[in-house]
Parts: structure tokens; sequence; C-alpha cells
């Protein structure tokens, strides 16, 4: 299966007046053409920073101090790190690598009608008239299922409820024909309704049109319905890698353990929602040794000492558990958090 895009060894660094914050600390995935990929993690694990830097949006205080990222073009590979962020603009973002982010508000110019908005890309990127523009626009509209496009077109930011709003934002992102797509949590601020409709709406367009889709989430259920591929970020790294099945049936790191019992559902006798305990670390201070010892009832001596490598599980999984080397303690999960995955199971329907 050829990789539309390879993210090989990234490290980033933020320069803050506290000190210098280690976000991403050696990222490796690949995203498979015409396939869905999930980022999952809490907030801080460093999903966005990651995908900014696929898309060259970085803020000015971000250093990288290692990787690449290869990106395969209709002729040639690329590795977008060896571009400035003028030629990224110019060449890469919009026509190639699109962005789509969680609020539709703040993605949106309240100043600027929403035809203007779409066809803003075109004109820079295909150069094409007014009229043709126009047309593309009412088009990309009535394919994201806005009705009355032509009328829509016209229209202000806040004259559209907020599921309209995203399918703009997405309209946007299609403008210029992206090969990937970059969904950064898009259903975040949507009512669970809402929610639904632009989930399908997304996976349509991307039967329809061939995109190869990121999804950055938190939200597990989300996971379960759009991706292909999972990967499991914390602190600034990727802790398990797998195939959504294998990542719902047999996860092997205990966060992904307690990240698939923190889903909510109708069916616990628990008093309270299960949470994962303590809180991830400051990466102004890198940990020793496996950055969620602190949080793990599993960890061993060894994980205060030294940080786990990943360990195959099969040819698609991997996990960054000590727990899976040959001389570990062979690890029974607690009945309470078995039927907890059990639930989160068959809430996402993978069971």
């Amino acid at each position: 299966m050829e990789n539309i895009l390879s993210v090989q060894n990234l490290d980033i660094t933020f320069r803050t007046n506290a000190g210098k914050v280690h976000a991403i600390r050696g990222v490796d995935f690949d995203l498979p053409a015409g396939k869905t990929l999930a980022l999952v993690g809490e907030s801080g694990s460093g999903k966005s920073v990651t995908m900014k830097a696929v898309a060259g949006l970085l803020d000015d205080n971000a250093t990288i101090n290692s990787g690449k990222i290869f990106y395969r073009g209709d002729d040639k590979v690329v590795d977008l790190l060896t571009l400035s962020k003028r030629e990224l603009r110019r060449t890469i973002n919009g026509q190639h690598i699109a962005m789509i982010f969680q609020d539709p508000m703040t993605s949106l110019d309240p100043t600027m009608q929403i035809g203007a908005q779409i066809t803003e890309a075109m004109f820079l990127h295909k150069k094409i008239s007014a009229s043709e523009a126009k047309s593309r626009a009412i088009e990309l509209l009535k394919l994201v299922g806005i009705n009355d496009a032509e009328k829509r077109i016209k229209n202000y930011p806040h004259q559209l409820s907020g599921g309209q709003r995203q399918r703009v934002v997405i309209a946007i992102a299609l403008s210029c024909e992206p090969r990937i797509l970059i969904c950064d949590e898009p259903t975040t601020a949507l009512d669970v309704t809402i929610q639904a409709r632009i989930l399908d709406l997304i996976q349509d367009l991307q039967a329809r049109l061939g995109l190869s889709v990121i999804f950055i989430t938190h939200d597990l259920g989300v996971v379960a319905r759009v991706a292909d591929f999972v990967k499991v970020m914390y602190a600034g790294k990727i802790v398990e890698a797998g195939t959504v099945d294998e990542i719902f049936f047999d996860p092997r790191h205990p966060y992904t353990w307690g990240l698939l019992s923190a889903m909510p559902d109708l069916e616990t006798n628990d008093d309270r929602l299960y949470s994962i305990p303590g809180s991830p670390p400051n990466l102004l201070h890198e940990p020793q040794g496996d950055a969620f010892a602190a949080r793990n009832q599993f960890a061993m001596k060894i994980d205060e000492r030294v940080e786990p490598p990943m360990f195959q599980i099969s040819e698609t999984h991997f996990a960054a558990t000590w727990l899976l080397h040959p001389d570990a303690p062979k690890v029974e999960l607690p009945e309470q958090l078995r039927a907890r995955l059990a639930r989160a199971r068959k809430a996402a329907n993978l069971t």
C-alpha cells in the first residue's frame, strides 16, 4: 500500500518564557493513500502540533530539531521540511494538503461573504476567472450539502448555523482539490446530531474524491466510526499504533486502556465516570523513563529509569510499554476495566 505521507523522527521544541518545551519527541507514522488515520490522545499530547508541522503552520517560537515529512505528489516525493513557509503556501497548502479546524467561527472571516472566502484560494492557485470561481463555489456548497447554494454564497458567517459554517469550512478546504485532508477536532463545537452528519459528509467526500484523511481527536467514538489506522499519542510520542480493530479489540498500552475506559456509556453501574489518574508530564522538564509511569498502576521499576521501545505485536500493531517485554510479569486486566472495554467496543459498534 503506497504511502502518500510519511513522517519520520519528527522532533519539535517551543521557546517560552519558562524555557524550552519539548513538545514532539520523535514521531513516526505513515498515511496510506485513500485511507483514514486517527491521531488520538489527551489535550497537550502533541496531535495538533504534529499536523501543524505537516501543514507548515507552526508558530514562530517553534524549532524543528530533526525529522523528515515526505509527501508523495503526482510526479515526485518532496520533504516538506525543506520548503520555506512561502513555498508551502504557494505550492502545497490548499492544492495538496488542506486543514479543517475545530471552531468554524474562528476559521471564517466575519467581514467576508462565504462565496468570496471559498474562491479566495482558487484565484491564488488555479488562476481561473471570476465566473468560473463562482460556479465552482456553488458546486462545492452543493457538494457539502448546503441548500440554496446560489443564495448562500452571498451570506456572511453569522447568518449560518454552526453545522452550515463547518460545511463551508470543508468547502473551502476542498476548493483547490487537495489530496490530503487534515481534520483537527472538526466536530467539537457542534451538537451530537450535527457531529454525526459532518462525519458522514467527510466519509462520503473521501469516497467520492479519493481523499486521504487525518483525524485529530480525543473522542474514541469518532475514531471507531471513521478510522482505518490509529496512532495513540502521549507526551509528544506515539505510544501505540495499529488498525482500528487492533486498538479497540486488543489494546496493549495502559494509556490506551485508560482512554477506552473513559468513554462514557449508558450501561455502567459506577457512580462516577472513569478518568485516568494524575496529569500528563510537564515537557519543560522531560521525564526520565516512561512518561506514563507516574499514572500507570502497572508500572515497574524499569519504567522509572528507561524509556520503553516500540514492541511489535503484529505486522501493523506496536506499543511502547515494558509490559510487552518477554520477561515482564503477565498483567491481567482488572474485571472493572475489562467490562468497561467491552462496553466501549459495544458503544463503538465494533462487536
